[in-house]
Formats: structure tokens, sequence, C-alpha cells
């Protein structure tokens, strides 16, 4: 016996409901409001902003990115001028310094927060014991006072002032209180023919790595990857060497009178900024990493030691890939704090972008301008970071759907 759904009411004399009743009216009447109330009160606040800034005789204006900057920045960028270099200029230099702390951290806080969380399973106690301790300290101390102490602490206490007494290593590399000093490698005019060659071999030793891969699952054979990668990558780039001539130069340092010149420098408070930074968010990816291990059912690798799988094939092949997929949300938000973190160069004197958009600020009165390009900067880089996060967690829910 088949439903028919009641007939609509059609008695004499029936009033509809009013529209600023109906249910549908009301919730696009409120949402229209809502937009309306915000665009009122974000023009206000604007309004009141400019008419303020121009009591104070300090209007916006984005024509200060054009004026000198004045100032030296230590760090980055070699050909940097203090007396012609703009103000908008000094920002790319000090946004490059910020993008080197934040890559170099990132991979960093990664490979070590990887290694931390598997040594808090391990059945190792020493092991296990180290990494919770590391775990425990660097996650319950606030990342300031970790700067702080690496700088203050560490750095200034141990390692020599006077350049003479640099430490000296092989290469040769100079560390002192400073700086680490080291030999910089140079391109030549034939290294483009190297370059060149190297990618060719990139190309073909992923080619060759996804063909053996699809033998391997049509055959059953070893697939042997790395070797044909490796061995792809090593005859290409040796040919373009031998074809280049030499496509690289070395400049070394050394000391003359008042400082090093020649090779390359890391300084002090770059170290510390992306030590500090590793250091501080490993530690929460070393949780995330183990939880992600544990949430892998234990039944899984007792099959795969029923099978004969060593510690380190289970992990890599069995409980890896799978943890893989509650590991990379929460790990894309400790990639964005770790960004966000960077701005604390300031408070050791670092010159990424926060502090040289203070010092522009401080110079020119032009806060405002300045503060919301620093908020679109940060951001920018937050927005990337998500996206890439987003993409790689929707490619491996996809693949192991």
């Amino acid at each position: 016996m088949s439903y028919s759904p009641p007939a609509p009411i059609n008695r004499p004399g029936h009033v509809p409901v009013p529209f600023w009743r109906d249910i549908r009216f009301i919730q696009i009447f409120l949402q229209i409001a809502f937009l309306v109330v915000v665009i009122v009160a974000g023009y206000t606040l604007l309004h009141n902003l400019v008419t303020n800034l121009e009591k104070s005789n300090l209007p916006i204006d984005f024509g200060m990115f054009e004026r000198p900057f004045g100032t030296q920045i230590s760090e980055g960028q070699m050909d940097f001028d203090p007396g012609s270099s703009s103000n908008i200029e000094a920002m790319r230099a000090g946004l490059q310094n910020t993008m080197r702390v934040v890559v170099i951290g990132l991979i960093g806080a990664t490979i070590l927060g990887v290694l931390v969380g598997i040594g808090r399973l391990s059945t190792n106690f020493l092991v296990r014991q180290i990494s919770m301790v590391y775990v425990e300290i660097f996650r319950n101390t606030p990342l300031l006072v970790q700067l702080y102490f690496i700088y203050r602490g560490m750095l200034r206490l141990t390692l020599p002032e006077n350049l003479k007494d640099s430490y000296k290593l092989p290469g040769p590399i100079y560390i002192n209180r400073r700086a680490v000093n080291f030999p910089l490698i140079e391109g030549t005019d034939t290294a483009e023919l190297f370059y060149i060659a190297l990618g060719i071999g990139l190309t073909l030793g992923i080619a060759l790595w996804w063909w053996r891969l699809r033998v391997q699952e049509q055959t059953g054979r070893p697939a042997y990857t790395l070797r044909f990668f490796l061995g792809a990558v090593l005859i290409f780039s040796g040919a373009g060497w031998l074809l280049s001539g030499g496509p690289f130069s070395v400049d070394y340092p050394r000391l003359e009178r008042f400082n090093f010149v020649g090779g390359d420098r890391l300084s002090a408070e770059y170290l510390t900024l992306t030590l500090g930074l590793i250091l501080y968010t490993a530690a929460f990816i070393a949780d995330i990493v183990r939880a992600g291990i544990q949430a892998v059912p234990y039944g899984q690798i007792e099959a795969a030691r029923a099978q004969g799988f060593s510690s380190g094939q289970t992990l890599r092949l069995i409980v890896l890939p799978q943890a893989l997929r509650l590991i990379i949300p929460p790990l894309g938000n400790q990639y964005l704090n770790l960004a966000k973190n960077s701005s604390l160069g300031i408070a050791i004197g670092f010159f990424d972008v926060y502090n040289v958009a203070n010092e522009i600020s401080n110079q020119t009165g032009q806060s405002v301008v300045i503060f919301a390009t620093m908020m679109a900067i940060y951001l920018s880089i937050s927005l990337f970071i998500s996206l890439v996060m987003n993409t790689v967690n929707y490619l491996m829910r996809t693949r192991t759907r």
C-alpha cells in the first residue's frame, strides 16, 4: 500500500503566514542584517582611524616604503646598503631571513619530532626515558625562555668572544660568539650546464622509481628503487660535472683585522632562533607521532612479525603509512605555530621581517600601514602552509581509502 502525502489545506477563509513570520524570510533577513552591521562597524572604525591619524599629523602614507631604511641588516642579504636601500627592500631582506628560519625549522622539527616520537615507544628503557624527558621539558616551558637560555646561557657563555680565539674545525669552519663562518660554494659560468644535467638525472630517477614500483606490483620482485634513482642521478650529475669542467669554486673565510671576510656565515641569532624553534616544535610533533603510531591496531604489528618482518620493516611498511592519516592534520597546526613563533626573533636581535617592520614603524610612525602589511605577510605564509598540508592530507586519504 503506497503512502500519499496529505492534500494542502484549502479551506475557505484560510489566511497564509505573513512573510515576517516565515522562517525562510527570517533567516535571509538576519544574515543580511548581520552583514550590514559588520560593514557599517568596519567603515566606522576605519573612518575614525583615518580621522584621528590626520589630527595627529600622521596620515596613512604608503610612499614611506620608498624611503631609505638607514639601518644595517646584519643577516642574510649581503649586498644590502642601508644608505641607498629602501624600506621595501629592507622588508624583502627581512622576509628572506624569516623564510630561511621557517623552512629549515620545519624540516628539522619534522625529522627530530618523528625520531623522538618513535623513541617514546622504544623497547629500550634508556631511549624511551630520554625521549620522555625531552618532550616534557621543551613542551612545558615557554619558547621565549628557551630562546633566552640558548642565546644567553649557552652560546654567550660557552663560545669565545675574541675572534682570534675562534674554534677552528676542518673546512675550515670558525665558531665564535658572533657567528659560524664556513666556506661558500659559488657557481662558475659553466654551472648552468651542471644544473641542467642534474635536473635530467633527477627527472629520470623519479621515472625509474615509479617504473620499478610498477614492476614490483606486477611481478612481486624487489624494486630496488633507491639504486635506480641514485644511479641515474650520479651518472648524469657526473657527466655534467665533467662537461662543465668544474662548475663550482670555493670562497674560504679568513680573519682579517676586525672581522672574518669571505665565505658565508650563520649568525648566533639565526642559530638560536632556528634551534629553539626546532627543539620546541619537535616536542609537540613527537607526541603527535606517538599518538598516531599507538592508534594503529596492535594486531597488525603482530601479523607483520608473524610474517618475518623486522622491527624497522614493520614500522616503515605497516605502521607509519597508516599512522600518517592521523598524524598529518594536527601536524599542520604545529607547522603554523612554528611559522608564527618565528616572530620571536626580535627578542634576541634577529633581523627577521617582524624586526625590520618594527624598525620602519619607529622611523616613520606608520604603524598602521606597517603592521597591516605584517598581518598580510604572516597570513599569506599560514595560508600557503595550510594549502600544502590540506593537499597532502587529501592525497593520503584518497590513496589509502
